[in-house]
């Protein structure tokens, strides 16, 4: 049975982030809210909640997940980066934006495109996910939280709860969520590509 947290969406209450970073450290899967949907979370090498994000979402091997980080410094240490592709990704970044490119060794494999070695990541616009990117000290291994079948992501918390009880650890709650996948751009070689339209604007990288 997952453990729901209500937080206030401006001013998350420390107690209840540093409960549910435990549970991440604990190995947990989290529903949490973003500035464009609910994902689902777990830590870094969690092999086996990568396992359940595949499970519950019906995903294949091809998938592309999404490193959430919670500042440029996260982010430099598990993509490639040249100055060009650099500053276009910081100019719309904090934002509803997932940026796919190549991975350094710090990524887990099991995370990676199996033929691009390709991994998403994002820096998000949400008091929320900022807390718990904070309290965690490192980036959440991530997948936008659509379910198989469907064609729009959860956007309520009492829903996550009492639909996907049994396959969470924690639901986190702040009533303020996005409700639109972000638009993903794939730089992997260098060149912005739209692979999905989403909450972000993808003229800037048209």
């Amino acid at each position: 049975m997952a453990r729901y947290f209500d937080v206030h969406p401006d001013n998350p209450q420390p107690r209840s982030i540093a409960a549910v970073v435990d549970i991440l450290r604990a190995d947990g899967l989290v529903a949490y809210p973003t500035d464009s949907c609910f994902a689902l979370g777990a830590q870094l090498g969690n092999k086996d909640g990568l396992d359940r994000i595949r499970s519950i979402r019906h995903l294949d091997d091809k998938h592309q997940f999404t490193l959430m980080c919670g500042d440029f410094a996260q982010l430099g240490q598990f993509v490639q980066l040249d100055n060009v592709v650099f500053r276009a990704i910081k100019a719309a970044t904090p934002g509803q934006y997932t940026f796919l490119l190549p991975a350094t060794r710090e990524v887990p494999r099991r995370m990676l495109h199996p033929k691009k070695r390709t991994v998403g990541v994002r820096i998000p616009e949400h008091p929320v996910t900022h807390a718990l990117l904070a309290a965690l000290g490192e980036p959440l291994m991530t997948s936008t939280l659509l379910l198989p079948g469907e064609e729009a992501p959860m956007t309520q918390g009492w829903e996550i709860k009492e639909q996907l009880d049994h396959l969470l650890d924690a639901v986190v709650d702040s009533g303020e969520c996005g409700e639109v996948p972000t638009t993903v751009v794939d730089f992997s070689d260098g060149t912005p590509m739209i692979v999905r339209e989403g909450a972000g604007d993808p003229a800037r990288f048209a």
